[in-house]
């Protein structure tokens, strides 16, 4: 099995993308964003990123609209309207997506994970999709806002350590795995 990696492309140019995709061997960019366009980089936008990436020989697949992180899906949010990552899980769209990314990997496709963030830890495409693959038993990695590649681990511990510096130690147990790390824990 292949491993996924992951990126965002932040602060970064085109040109700087394609030469991580050419660095990594990538042939493919799964755009995971809900919405596939960008006002301040239009370069990134659906259409033009497709259309410079097949000049490059990488294809292009949108999958924002099943693993995006702000889905269409009104029960994937709660009562304050914040994105709710285990209700998210269990959409079906989710799952299919999911079972691509798994298909792809098990194929020996070389396939970047895309988003716009360029930090791997405030994205959703660690926190929701890279957590699903790797519990799938699928190596995740993450090529951070340095171009350096990072395993999923190391990118938990990142967000781990830069949660616990806003929230203080006694706070530990929002850190809770099985609430999906990102919700306070229901209370018995």
């Amino acid at each position: 099995m292949m491993p996924v990696l992951t990126m965002g492309y932040g602060k970064r140019s085109l040109e700087d993308v394609l030469v991580l995709l050419r660095r990594h061997h990538l042939g493919y960019v799964v755009d995971v964003r809900s919405s596939p366009w960008s006002k301040f980089k239009p370069e990134f936008s659906r259409e033009p990123l497709a259309a410079v990436l097949a000049q490059n020989s990488v294809r292009y697949v949108f999958m924002g609209d099943e693993l995006g992180g702000r889905p269409d899906d009104p029960t994937c949010y709660d009562e304050a309207g914040h994105v709710d990552y285990l209700a998210c899980r269990e959409r079906q769209a989710f799952k299919q997506g999911i079972e691509r990314l798994c298909s792809a990997s098990a194929g020996g496709h070389r396939v970047v994970i895309l988003c716009s963030e360029g930090r791997p830890e405030d994205c959703h495409r660690t926190k929701l999709v890279a957590e699903v693959l790797v519990e799938r038993g699928i190596e995740v990695q993450h090529i951070d806002e340095g171009d350096v590649l990072r395993t999923h681990g190391e990118v938990l511990q990142r967000l781990s350590a830069s949660q616990m510096s806003l929230l203080g130690d006694d706070n530990a147990d929002l850190l809770n795995r099985s609430r999906g790390r990102y919700a306070p824990p229901v209370e018995a």
